[in-house]
C-alpha cells in the first residue's frame, strides 16, 4: 500500500509529481534559513540542498512526463474515484 501516491488502496493520495514539488518547496525554504550562515558546515549543507533541489526538479519533469503519458494513452486516472490502475496490475 502507497502512504502518499494516489493508488487503488489510496485513492485520496497525490501525484507523484506533488509529493516531490512539496519536497522540493520544503528544501528551498530551509535552503533560505541558512544562506547567511558562513560557517564551512552551513555552507556544504547549503551546497548539497541545491545539488538535492536540482535532483527534484528532474524528477519532478519525469513524473510530470509519465503522468502526460498516461493521460494521453488511457485518459485521466480515475483511481481517485476507486477505479483500476491505467497501467500494472
Amino acid at each position: 500500500m502507497t502512504h502518499y501516491l494516489v493508488s487503488e488502496e489510496n485513492p485520496t493520495g497525490l501525484k507523484l509529481e506533488l509529493v516531490l514539488m512539496a519536497l522540493r518547496r520544503e528544501v528551498l525554504t530551509r535552503c533560505t534559513k541558512i544562506t547567511d550562515d558562513m560557517r564551512p558546515e552551513a555552507q556544504q549543507v547549503l551546497a548539497n540542498n541545491i545539488k538535492i533541489l536540482e535532483h527534484l526538479s528532474e524528477a519532478i519533469k519525469l513524473a510530470e512526463n509519465s503522468t502526460h503519458i498516461l493521460d494521453k494513452a488511457f485518459g485521466p486516472s480515475q483511481a481517485d474515484k476507486g477505479g483500476p490502475p491505467r497501467i500494472g496490475t
